[in-house]
């Protein structure tokens, strides 16, 4: 059996203990569609968007008129498909940011935790690489930020904490923490006991706003009722990511 195989063994387990009927959602994932429920206007709709397979699959969003000097990895959240974050990179392309989407296999990050890394290595150089996520994303994407601190530059957690395994208390670089106020998903006391293992970071919660939110792939079940709309969700998250990133930093 290979390494990464070993590696998965677990989780293809699991998947297979569910049966046949319940594993078939898990194993044959929807197609990939770029630019599909992803453009919010002129100019989101104006930045070049690929599906890469190499060195590993992942959405690329590309500024239009401008070098990129930021490029942003983001981990989607689990048994989400990475296209219901497009959205959000093609509004930083706006800004001049680069962003790469990794496709997960299962669409579950946990699968290839550390797949910012050969990203980073042909897209990086020169660049400010940050690496975010959302939920089970956020925390492999803080695991990863945790395993190489050289690496990064700084890490965006979207409802999201570093697992028990990942201790940031002393990391080197930045960290924005965003929450949603009526997130029926997130675990409150989890999320509240991994503080501890962050550095001292920017916390920023968005009002009226649920974890599905975060994405466009429609409801999520246990999650709470929104009194926002998601386009007023986004522009708040948008503003938070806007600002945090254009902070300047030693």
């Amino acid at each position: 059996m290979s390494a990464a195989l070993r590696r998965c063994w677990p989780a293809l387990v699991l998947v297979a203990s569910l049966g046949t009927g319940l594993a078939v959602p898990y194993l044959f994932r929807p197609p990939l569609i770029i630019g599909q429920d992803a453009v919010s206007g002129p100019a989101s709709r104006d930045a070049a968007v690929t599906l890469e397979q190499s060195p590993v699959p992942f959405i690329h969003i590309r500024p239009a008129r401008q070098e990129a000097k930021t490029l942003l990895i983001f981990y989607p959240g689990g048994l989400v498909r990475p296209q219901a974050y497009e959205w959000l990179g093609r509004a930083l392309a706006a800004e001049g940011i680069e962003t790469a989407i990794p496709v997960f296999p299962l669409d579950l990050a946990v699968m290839g935790a550390d797949r910012a890394g050969p990203i980073a290595e042909k897209l990086g150089a020169g660049k400010r690489v940050i690496l975010a996520g959302h939920s089970l994303g956020g925390a492999m994407a803080a695991q990863y930020a945790g395993q190489h601190p050289d690496k990064v530059a700084g890490l965006i957690l979207l409802a999201a904490y570093p697992p028990d395994n990942t201790d940031l208390s002393q990391a080197p670089f930045a960290v924005l923490s965003v929450t949603a106020e009526h997130d029926g998903v997130l675990s409150r006391a989890n999320w509240q006991a991994a503080q501890a293992r962050l550095p001292e970071h920017t916390a920023v919660s968005l009002d009226g706003v649920v974890h599905a939110f975060f994405g466009r792939y429609g409801p999520q079940r246990g999650d709470g009722q929104p009194t926002v709309s998601r386009a007023q969700a986004e522009a708040q998250l948008l503003e938070a990511v806007r600002h945090w990133l254009a902070e300047p930093r030693p």
